[in-house]
């Protein structure tokens, strides 16, 4: 299964790129904005391709990402600005959507925020315009596309060290989950279909990864 992945160079894909390194069912090409940024990929045997959401067009990317079985997409403008935010979280998963139709891949799975909805929209704080921008490009994904869609809702992220065990569903109270089990959540749902077509949050849990993913 040959997987393009936007956004290639977060902290959570690093993590998913690690993981891939040794599934021999799942070949990685990372979509990568500067080239100073290949070496990481390159020193795993991931092939990178350079383009940049807020500048190349549907065609460009649909042309970058030919010949791929999914696409994750997993950019974001980290808070940058509310400008960024429009153009990255919800205007670049657009784009990714439409160019992974025009190149004629069905899977698509999109990491998403922790919850969106009207009540989380109108809550005036610094993550009002992200909470928005996923909001419309998940509800995008769900209703104005063909896509094989999967929407991972993580919650809190932290750097500690993955546990392998998560807690998945939707509805739960808000928590830590590490990147690196975010990331093994990412590789366990792309060889599960029974994730198709079904959005889940996904925080710190007891549960063994492959186990919650397969329980969706």
């Amino acid at each position: 299964m040959k997987v393009f992945f936007v956004g290639a160079n977060g902290k959570v894909a690093r993590h998913f790129a690690d993981f891939v390194k040794y599934d021999a069912a799942i070949q990685e090409v990372a979509m990568i904005r500067n080239a100073e940024q290949a070496d990481f990929f390159k020193e795993r045997g991931i092939e990178t391709v350079l383009l940049d959401l807020t500048k190349n067009t549907v065609s460009e990317l649909a042309e970058g990402m030919r010949g791929s079985d999914a696409v994750i997409f997993s950019a974001g403008a980290g808070g940058s600005s509310p400008e960024q935010t429009v153009l990255i979280d919800l205007e670049g998963a657009v784009k990714t959507m439409t160019a992974a139709e025009e190149a004629g891949i069905k899977r698509f799975i999109m990491v998403s925020t922790f919850r969106t909805g009207h009540e989380e929209m109108a809550k005036e704080n610094a993550l009002q315009t992200y909470t928005i921008a996923k909001h419309y490009a998940d509800e995008w994904l769900k209703n104005r596309t063909t896509l094989d869609w999967t929407i991972v809702h993580p919650g809190i992220l932290v750097n500690d060290a993955g546990t392998g065990k998560v807690s998945v569903g939707m509805g739960q109270e808000v928590a830590e989950v590490p990147r690196q089990d975010v990331a093994q959540t990412l590789v366990s749902v792309l060889h599960s279909d029974n994730t198709i077509k079904k959005e889940f949050e996904v925080l710190g849990g007891q549960t063994a990864v492959e186990e919650a993913v397969k329980s969706i």
